[in-house]
C-alpha cells in the first residue's frame, strides 16, 4: 500500500505543472505559415507553375519547383526557424527561384516533436534524391506530389498532436480547477497540521512560515501568474532548499508515523495486558474479600475464645503527695511462662488490727488473690492498655456491638483511662480518642476493598437517673430533663436519646472538640476521696455503619465507651449538711445503678428469662451492648493506697463475679 502523499507535495506539484505549461514551446502552427494552408490550396499554388511551364516551352530550364516552401522543419527549444523565401509568381521570378533552389539542398522532413520528448536525429545513410533536368517537368511534378503527400502526413500528424495538446490543455485546466478546490481544502488541513507540528517539531517554524506566505500569495494572486513567473528564478533556489527540507521533514514524519504505529500496537498490547490485569485484579479482589470474611470470622472466634465478657484490672500509680504503700501490699505474680507473660493475677494484703493471737501478738495480714484476663501494674502506659483492647475495637467495624466501661471507686483513675489526661499530651491519651483513631485508620484501609464507613457520635451522662446531653451548646445547656431514652421506631431494637446531639465525625480533630465540650458540661464535685470526682455515668456512643456497594453487604454496630461514676460506701455516722445531703443522693443513685448493672450481668450469665434493664437508665441505654450478641470488657480500676483497701476489695470482688459470667456467642449485625 503506497504511503499517502503529503498535501504540501501536491501543492508544489501543481505549481510546477503550471510553470511547465507556461514555459513549454508551443507546437501549434505559427500564424502565416505555409503549413496552415490546406492541401487544396497548395495544389492551387502549383497550378500557375504548370501553366507557365506549358507556355514557356524551352525556357522552363531556368526555373525550379519551390520545394523550400513545402519542406518545413519544426522549431525546437534552442533552434531558429528556417527563413521563409518570399513568394513570387510569374516568369520574372523564375530565375530567382531557380537560384534559391540551386543553393538550397533539399533535406528530409523532420517529424514534429511530441511533448516531453527530445528531437530525433536525422536518419543516417538516407539516399539523397538526384537532380532532375530542367526539362523533366513530369518528374519534378512527381517529386512535388510525393513531397506534398509527406507534408500532408506531417500535417495530419501535427493536427493529431495539436488535438492531443488541446485535450491535454483542457485536462490541465480542469485539473487546475480541481487542484484549486483541493488547494483550499488542503489549506485548512495544512493549518491544522501546522498547529500540530509546532508542538513536537519546533524546527519547522521557518519552513511553515514560508509555506504559509506562499500559500497566502497563491490565494490572493491566482490571476497574476505572469508576475509570479518573473519571480520564479529568484524563488527557485529557495524552493529547492525548502523542498529538500520538506522531504527531510516528510521522512521524519514518516518515521514518526511508523513510530506512532509501533506505539499504537504497543498500546493495544498494553490494553490487552491491562484487561488481563483487570481480570486478575477482580479475581484477587474476590479472593481478598473471601480472606477478609475469613479474617473477620477468625477474629471473632479469637475474641470468643478470650471471652465475650472480659475483665481487666488496672492499678493506678501513687500520685505526688500520697503515702507510699508498704512493701507486699500489692503483688503481681508472674504467669505460667514466667515474667515474660503479661500478668493476670493480683494479690492484695490486708491487716486487721482488731484480730490477735493468744500470745497477744498482732495477727498476720490476710492475703486476697484475684485472677483476671489481664492485670496492668501501676507502671503500665496508655498505649499498652489500648494495644490490649484494639482487637476488641476492631470487632465494632466487623458489625459486633462492643461495650467497654471503667468501674472502680472515686479517684482510682477511671476517667484518665477512658478520656486521658489534660494538656493534650499524646502519651496520656485515653481509650476514646485512641479507639476512634484506630477505627478511622482501619476504615481507610478497608476502603481499598470496597467498604465505606460512616461514624455518628453522641455523648450523654446519667446523673441521679436523669439523662443529660454533654454535647449541648448555647441555651440547651443544663436542660437534661428533656432527654429521654426511646426506641428508634416501631419494632426497632435500636435505642436513641431524644433531644441529644448526634454528630457525624470523620477525623480525630472533630472527636477532640467533642471531648473538650463534654468535659466542660460533665457534673463533678468534691468528695472525701477526690477533689474533682465524677458524679455521673458518662456514655460515649459511636454508631458505626458500613456498606460494600459492589456486593450489597451492610453492617452496623454501636461502640459504647462508658466512664462509670465512682463507687463509695456511705458512712452512717456522718453528720449531713446541705452539701452532704446532695452528695448522699448522688451516691445512692450511683450505687443503685451499679447494683443494677451487676444484676443485669448476672441475669445474662444465668440465661434468665427476665433481665432488669429498665431498673436503671444506665442499663436501659446499654442493653443492646450488654446482651448475648455483644462483646463486653470491664476495667476495674483500684487505688494503690492502703487506706482504700476496703473499697479496692469491694471493686475486685465485684469484678471477679463479672469475670465468671459467660454471656454467649456474639453475632454480627449484618444485612
Amino acid at each position: 500500500m503506497e504511503p499517502q502523499r503529503s498535501p504540501l507535495l501536491e501543492v508544489k506539484g501543481n505549481i510546477e505543472l503550471k510553470r511547465a505549461l507556461a514555459k513549454a514551446p508551443s507546437r501549434l502552427p505559427l500564424p502565416g505559415s505555409r503549413l496552415k494552408r490546406g492541401p487544396d490550396q497548395m495544389e492551387e499554388d502549383l497550378e500557375p507553375e504548370k501553366k507557365r511551364t506549358r507556355g514557356l516551352g524551352t525556357k522552363v530550364a531556368t526555373s525550379r519547383p519551390r520545394a523550400t516552401a513545402l519542406t518545413t522543419v519544426p522549431q525546437t527549444q534552442g533552434q531558429t526557424a528556417v527563413p521563409k523565401v518570399p513568394r513570387k509568381t510569374g516568369p520574372r521570378c523564375s530565375t530567382a527561384v531557380a537560384t534559391v533552389l540551386k543553393n538550397q539542398k533539399p533535406g528530409p522532413a523532420v517529424p514534429a516533436q511530441k511533448p516531453g520528448t527530445t528531437a530525433a536525429p536525422p536518419a543516417v545513410g538516407r539516399k539523397k534524391p538526384s537532380k532532375r533536368p530542367a526539362w523533366d517537368l513530369k518528374g519534378q511534378l512527381c517529386d512535388l506530389n510525393a513531397e506534398l503527400k509527406c507534408c500532408r502526413e506531417r500535417t495530419q500528424l501535427l493536427d493529431q498532436e495539436n488535438q492531443q495538446l488541446r485535450n491535454q490543455l483542457r485536462e490541465a485546466q480542469q485539473q487546475a480547477t480541481e487542484l484549486g478546490a483541493e488547494r483550499r481544502t488542503l489549506e485548512e488541513e495544512l493549518a491544522r497540521m501546522r498547529a500540530q507540528a509546532e508542538q513536537g517539531q519546533r524546527e519547522l517554524g521557518n519552513l511553515s512560515a514560508r509555506v504559509l506566505e506562499l500559500e497566502e500569495r497563491l490565494g490572493t494572486q491566482e490571476g497574476l501568474v505572469q508576475e509570479l513567473q518573473k519571480e520564479q528564478l529568484e524563488l527557485q533556489e529557495e524552493r529547492r532548499g525548502l523542498a529538500a527540507r520538506l522531504e527531510e521533514q516528510e521522512g521524519r514524519l514518516q518515521a514518526s508515523e511508523a513510530a506512532l504505529s509501533g506505539s499504537q500496537a504497543e498500546v493495544a498490547s498494553l490494553r490487552q495486558e491491562a484487561a488481563a490485569q483487570a481480570a486478575l485484579l477482580a479475581k484477587r479482589e474476590e479472593r481478598l474479600h473471601g480472606l477478609e470474611m475469613e479474617r473477620r470470622r477468625l477474629h471473632n472466634q479469637l475474641q470468643e475464645l478470650k471471652g465475650n465478657v472480659r475483665v481487666f484490672c488496672r492499678v493506678r500509680p501513687v500520685l505526688p503527695g500520697e503515702s507510699t504503700p508498704p512493701s507486699g501490699f500489692l503483688l503481681f505474680p508472674s504467669g505460667p511462662s514466667g515474667p515474660s507473660d503479661p500478668p493476670t493475677r493480683l494479690s492484695l494484703s490486708r491487716s486487721d488490727e482488731r484480730r490477735g493471737t493468744l500470745s497477744g501478738a498482732p495477727a498476720a495480714p490476710t492475703r486476697h488473690d484475684f485472677s483476671f484476663d489481664r492485670v496492668f501494674p501501676p507502671g503500665s502506659g496508655q498505649d499498652e492498655v489500648f494495644e490490649e483492647i484494639s482487637m476488641l475495637v476492631q470487632s465494632a467495624l466487623d458489625g459486633y456491638p462492643v461495650c467497654i466501661f471503667a468501674y472502680g471507686q472515686t479517684g482510682s483513675g477511671k476517667t484518665f483511662t477512658m478520656e486521658g489526661g489534660p494538656g493534650g499530651d499524646p502519651q496520656v491519651e485515653g481509650l476514646i480518642p485512641r479507639a476512634l483513631r484506630h477505627l478511622f485508620s482501619v476504615a481507610q484501609e478497608l476502603s481499598g476493598q470496597g467498604w465505606t464507613y460512616s461514624f455518628v457520635a453522641s455523648y450523654v451522662e446519667i446523673y441521679n437517673e436523669t439523662v443529660r446531653d454533654l454535647l449541648a451548646t448555647g441555651t440547651r445547656k443544663g436542660h437534661g430533663g428533656e432527654c429521654e431514652i426511646r426506641r428508634a421506631g416501631p419494632g426497632s431494637e435500636e435505642l436513641t436519646v431524644t433531644n441529644a446531639r448526634y454528630v457525624p465525625v470523620s477525623c480525630e480533630r472533630e472527636v477532640e472538640a467533642l471531648l473538650h465540650l463534654a468535659r466542660q458540661n460533665r457534673a463533678v464535685a468534691r468528695t472525701a476521696q477526690n477533689e474533682r470526682s465524677s458524679r455521673s455515668h458518662s456514655v460515649f456512643q459511636l454508631q458505626i455503619s458500613g456498606e460494600h456497594a459492589g456486593r450489597g453487604l451492610q453492617c452496623a454496630a454501636p461502640l459504647s465507651l462508658v466512664d462509670l461514676a465512682g463507687s463509695e460506701r456511705l458512712d452512717p455516722g456522718l453528720a449531713l449538711g446541705p452539701g452532704e445531703r446532695e452528695r448522699l443522693r448522688e451516691t445512692q443513685a450511683i450505687n443503685s445503678s451499679l447494683s443494677t448493672l451487676g444484676l443485669v450481668i448476672m441475669a445474662l450469665s444465668n440465661k434468665e428469662s427476665h433481665v432488669p434493664y429498665r431498673n436503671s437508665k444506665l442499663t436501659y441505654l446499654l442493653q443492646n451492648s450488654l446482651g448475648g450478641s455483644a462483646k463486653m470488657l470491664m476495667f476495674v480500676n483500684i487505688s494503690p493506697l492502703e487506706e482504700n483497701v476496703s473499697e479496692s476489695l469491694n471493686s475486685l470482688r465485684f469484678a471477679s463475679k463479672v469475670n465468671q459470667c459467660v454471656i454467649g456467642t456474639a453475632q454480627a449485625n449484618r444485612k
